[in-house]
């Protein structure tokens, strides 16, 4: 059997052709499956139409969370419920194309891989958003000491034991192409190219992209603090030897003469405390968030049955 998890998030004017064109490929696969769509709190007429579509086929299942929780969050409400040998985490965007998951089960089939990630060769972002996307998986990429992370999402086929390793991982700050590097097992991949939006706005939006990002890399990795701690003993090594050099010869630093170099150092290191303080404050709140142990979503309804 394989899942097919998809969140939506006011979608309305592309659920049509989403389901038409997954309901097919599932099909003309010929194995038994579930499609189930996460409803992230949308406010347009996406839950309506996908409950039109449930009606018409129960192989359709639909999870409708309490509120938008976030793209991560509404993968992992669906991907708790997968029922499948095989599951397929896909965007409900169709900037990944539904055809492409054939290709995955043939390569899952083979029984080399455990998990098949889609990479993708080219990207449709372009611009601003497209470099701050390419900007943002380097430096994760960088984190991780993985070569194949920056060209990878959340398309991506995972058997059962490899889906049963990725649940077990329970923290509430989430990026799950990371998570599915980091727990291993035999990883393949798919080249693809991936298609640039046709219908609807991006959800993805600038905000929301750095807020992804920050997760991914505060999640992932100590390197801030690290820079944080080597750049503050450099400036205590800098300054040492500026206080030297002014006890030893003050004449060389007389405020009569130029205080301007004194007030940009002072500025400069003020600065550069308040970022660190940012830095350091970012991973003691992402720790409190953990302690508080929240739940990642709520399920208002499920229509599964």
């Amino acid at each position: 059997m394989i899942s097919l998890v998809i969140p939506v998030y006011n979608e309305e004017v592309i659920i049509d052709e989403l389901l038409q064109r997954s309901v097919g490929t599932m099909e003309e696969i010929g194995e038994p499956f579930e499609i189930i769509i996460v409803d992230d709190g949308s406010t347009d007429n996406s839950l309506k139409k996908l409950l039109e579509h449930r009606a018409r086929d129960a192989r359709i299942k639909v999870i409708e969370l309490s509120r938008n929780f976030g793209h991560q969050a509404a993968f992992t409400a669906g991907l708790r419920r997968s029922k499948g040998d095989y599951t397929v985490m896909m965007d409900g965007d169709l900037q990944d194309a539904p055809e492409l998951i054939a290709d995955m089960y043939a390569k899952m089939k083979s029984g080399h891989f455990d998990i098949v990630n889609g990479y993708r060769k080219s990207r449709g972002e372009k611009g601003f958003k497209g470099l701050m996307i390419y900007f943002f998986h380097k430096i994760f990429a960088l984190i991780t000491h993985s070569k194949d992370v920056e060209k990878i999402g959340n398309f991506s086929m995972l058997n059962r034991p490899a889906l049963e390793a990725l649940k077990q991982l329970k923290e509430k700050t989430r990026y799950l192409p990371g998570l599915r590097i980091y727990v291993g097992f035999k990883q393949g991949f798919l080249d693809y190219d991936r298609e640039i939006r046709k219908e609807g706005k991006p959800k993805m939006r600038f905000r929301r992209l750095m807020s992804l990002a920050a997760d991914a890399i505060f999640s992932f990795s100590r390197l801030p603090i690290k820079i944080c701690f080597y750049l503050g003993l450099a400036g205590i090594i800098v300054f040492f030897i500026i206080g030297l050099v002014m006890v030893l010869q003050p004449d060389t630093f007389s405020l009569t003469k130029d205080y301007r170099p004194l007030l940009v150092g002072l500025y400069f290191l003020g600065s550069v405390q308040l970022a660190f303080i940012g830095i350091i404050g970012e991973y003691v709140f992402k720790g409190y968030k953990e302690s508080q142990n929240r739940p990642m979503y709520f399920v208002r309804n499920e229509y599964v049955d």
